[in-house]
């Protein structure tokens, strides 16, 4: 089974198991087949995280995040009269992290794969050669974004038509990514790093002002780090939560908020006091992301006391769900709480100074959730199981497309890109994750997968900036502790808190009845709008049966045969 945003590149996944392929060949010809078939998300040019976890139980985490050039700083984005150059971070040249995609598909395969590079890429290399027809969702997202694309000429003619624009039904080729992809399929990743394509790239970035070197593309090096698991005891069941470790700050945020809300009342959607008591959890995970978490290659992260049963205890007794907690409170005696819980887990941490009276309230645009990353979900007949998102950033990043027709990331601003303000998803974040060369950025991007009894039951992810953390919790949350099937868990309603902005967002779908009772509470509400896209598989304990759950959020699309 293959879940993912794009039925054309479900069925490359497919496609590969067909030809002896275990979940992890198929996987990485889903995300070649996305960088052609899902422009605005899907990738060469950014960078993201695998997990994998194999039948025999042994598990990976594959760390392909986009790395800071060697010429970047912590104010890189300061004008000379010492103002701020917002756009810089998120729009253009200096906006581009060092791509990871590439390096960390191949090391996966390499390691946990059984077929060639060249065989997985022969989807993806077709589609971008034959072409495709633009569906009316990739048209209006292409349409949406024309005033990053036109800025470039590259990428206003081949996403924009020269201004002419695409239309449903309208056929996309992309030779000059055919080219490159076909290199990287005959001359391995170092062509990608080394070889024609990051010659290309690094003149393009010092014709361009841009920052990126040969010599920071050959210095990129993807890392299999070791995920977080944690067990729950829910309805007679043991559950294990295998998830993504920093520098994703996903899957700590996760495990905080499982914990608080584990030994509490049972969940329950249709009472308030559940939702309530929820959206505090999320609001002091999110607190604890502003403080704590950042790249661990640079800073300590107390990743066993935030996600220590002792550290919950300690935030559990600070809720109360009649009365909704002020942000910029939450967090001002974390430090001895934490202190606490590193003596309860045995680990040391360093504590980043934030400044929570900084944060800004941000208006997240709809058109920023419109296609910035992608997950997929896949599961083989052996068992063999791959999480995998990966992402851009912005809806079709920086948008620039390199002369080998690949758009770059706007992963800088996934740094504290402009320390004291909010990046574009409105997340206050801590000189931890200021800007250094070679750095990685904190990420959302939380991959992840359920086991039930020690076996294999759910795999999860999705996109959606900050709302990955939320959409993801919730989905896990259904089958875990309300017992939905797996398409009922994914289409659930749901609701999002970040600590800052001191705001809750709730789904169209959210019942108005509990909508107002948290207005009643004294919650502030934003407006309401579509949280997430997971593309999630569910294993029918019974049977074994793969469950595909595509996000009807998206156009995702289940493939299996």
């Amino acid at each position: 089974m293959v879940v993912s945003d794009e039925k054309l590149a479900s069925d490359a996944g497919v496609e590969i198991m067909k030809q002896g392929g275990n979940a992890v060949d198929a996987a990485v010809a889903v995300a070649f087949a996305l960088a052609v078939v899902e422009p605005e998300a899907g990738n060469i040019g950014g960078g993201g995280f695998m997990l994998v976890r194999l039948s025999d139980g042994r598990t990976g985490f594959v760390d392909y995040r986009e790395e800071a050039p060697e010429k970047s700083s912590r104010t890189m984005y300061a004008n000379a009269d010492g103002s701020d150059d917002a756009k810089a971070s998120i729009v253009g040249y200096r906006a581009v992290g060092v791509p990871g995609t590439v390096a960390g598909l191949a090391l996966a395969l390499h390691d946990y794969g059984k077929l060639k590079l060249a065989q997985v890429m022969a989807p993806a290399i077709r589609l971008a050669e034959d072409g495709f027809p633009v569906d009316a969702r990739l048209a209006s997202v292409m349409h949406g974004s024309a005033s990053a694309l036109e800025q470039f000429p590259t990428s206003k003619r081949i996403f924009l038509k020269d201004g002419v624009y695409f239309k449903e039904g309208d056929v996309l080729k992309q030779p000059e990514l055919a080219a490159t992809l076909r290199r990287i399929a005959s001359k391995g990743p170092r062509e990608f790093y080394s070889g024609k394509t990051a010659h290309d790239l690094a003149a393009d970035m010092q014709k361009s002002g841009g920052l990126i070197t040969l010599e920071d593309l050959a210095h990129y090096k993807p890392v299999i780090r070791m995920p977080l698991r944690k067990t729950y005891q829910a309805n007679g069941h043991s559950w294990e939560v295998i998830t993504s470790p920093p520098p994703s700050s996903g899957g700590v945020a996760t495990l905080e908020v499982m914990n608080i809300v584990e030994t509490g009342k049972p969940l329950d959607w249709d009472d308030p006091n559940s939702v309530a008591f929820t959206i505090e959890a999320m609001r002091r995970a999110f607190a604890d992301r502003a403080l704590y978490l950042a790249d661990p290659d640079f800073a300590k992260v107390p990743v066993a006391a935030l996600t220590s049963k002792c550290y919950a205890d300690a935030m559990r007794a600070t809720i109360d769900p009649q009365h909704p907690s002020a942000s910029e409170k939450v967090g001002a005696d974390e430090p001895q709480m934490l202190s606490r819980a590193v003596d309860c887990s045995q680990s040391a941490a360093q504590l980043p100074a934030a400044d929570p009276s900084l944060a800004q309230e941000v208006a997240i645009e709809e058109a920023r959730h419109a296609g910035h990353t992608t997950h997929f979900s896949v599961v083989d007949a052996a068992g063999n199981a791959v999480a995998n998102t990966y992402t851009l950033n912005d809806s079709f990043g920086s948008g620039v497309t390199s002369s080998d027709g690949f758009l770059l990331n706007d992963e800088m601003d996934d740094f504290t890109a402009h320390p004291g303000k909010p990046n574009m998803f409105g997340l206050v974040q801590s000189e931890a994750n200021t800007i250094a060369p070679h750095k990685r950025p904190l990420s959302c991007m939380m991959p992840t997968i359920v086991l039930r009894d020690g076996k294999l039951s759910f795999v999860t992810g999705s996109p959606g900036g900050p709302t990955i953390i939320s959409a993801t919790l919730l989905t896990i949350l259904n089958w875990i502790n309300l017992s939905m099937d797996a398409q009922a868990a994914i289409n659930a309603p749901r609701f999002h808190q970040q600590w800052m902005p001191d705001l809750v967002i709730t789904e169209p779908t959210f019942p108005m009845s509990e909508l107002q009772d948290l207005q009643k509470r004294g919650y502030r509400m934003a407006r309401p709008r579509w949280l997430g896209e997971v593309e999630a598989i569910g294993i029918d304990p019974e049977t074994g049966e793969r469950l595909g759950a595509p996000d009807p959020r998206r156009s995702g699309a289940a493939a299996s045969y």
